[in-house]
């Protein structure tokens, strides 16, 4: 029953017929305080589902406040780790929220945040594996965000620290894998090649054009990724709605970048 219970909560995240995904994570707010494009968090949230998004990301205090009620419906990711910019140690990640709470407030699906080769690495991959067999025991689809960050890593982009942070992913139990782009379609590859889930894309920092975010987007597809998970390119693009739309485009319609960028142009002309 729990593998059918995963299989159907998955469908809420998922496009059951491309096996593709457009995430929007909003779960900046504990890291940061409140941003750009998340202050009213049910303006944020109808914007991107009105674009087309699969799911969004947040923390449990958020839930009924911004997702559902009203609006098109789109798949709810309660996110279970958690630090803050505050800290000394902002990169060490703990756990604020279980798989057995995200069930109880109505959740698709549950995230984790590890930082590999940070000296709290023992203790997230310890929670990962505490979260993976909880999610298998409810039947809860799991998605790992998972960064190389830590004094040895010299380069958290490297094609092969990005392969490693997705095969640990996949080892442990997540059912989506979360990392950074390497910059090259080719070089992409390697990671999904050597990661048996699906694999998406974070967004990174603010990017300068819509350009370049709609280029990584179209490389890790044509690498074959699973979609993306992207934050601030999306709910602080000036039309949110609109920017789900060309990504979107490119990973469910197989959309080129020159059509997903005449798509913005066209949108932003009316």
């Amino acid at each position: 029953m729990t593998i059918l219970g995963k299989r159907i909560r998955i469908e809420r995240l998922m496009n059951r017929n491309t096996g593709k995904t457009v995430i929007v994570p909003m779960d900046h707010g504990v890291s940061v305080g409140p941003i750009d494009g998340l202050t009213d968090m049910r303006t944020a949230v109808q914007r991107v589902a009105e674009g087309g998004a699969n799911a969004i990301v947040e923390h449990k205090g958020l839930v009924g406040k911004g997702h559902r009620g009203s609006g098109k419906d789109i798949g709810l990711i309660l996110h279970l780790s958690a630090s803050t910019s505050l800290s000394p140690y902002p990169h060490a990640k703990t756990l604020v929220c279980s798989v057995e709470e995200a069930v109880k407030l109505g959740a698709d699906g549950v995230s984790i945040h590890v930082n590999l080769g940070n000296g709290d690495e023992k203790q997230m991959l310890h929670d990962f594996g505490r979260v993976s067999a909880d999610a298998r025991e409810w039947g809860m689809p799991l998605l790992a965000m998972i960064y190389p960050r830590g004094e040895k890593i010299k380069d958290e982009f490297h094609v092969s620290v990005i392969k490693h942070a997705a095969r640990v992913g996949d080892e442990l139990g997540a059912d989506i894998v979360k990392v950074s782009y390497t910059g090259s379609p080719k070089t992409f590859q390697e990671v999904v090649a050597g990661c048996s889930v699906p694999v998406v894309i974070a967004g990174g920092p603010k990017m300068g054009s819509d350009r370049e975010i709609l280029e990584m987007v179209r490389g890790s597809v044509d690498a074959g990724g699973a979609g993306v998970s992207i934050g601030r390119n999306v709910f602080q693009h000036a039309n949110p709605t609109r920017m789900v739309e060309a990504i979107s485009a490119i990973v469910h319609d197989g959309a080129g970048v020159a059509k997903a960028l005449k798509m913005l142009e066209v949108k932003k002309s009316k």
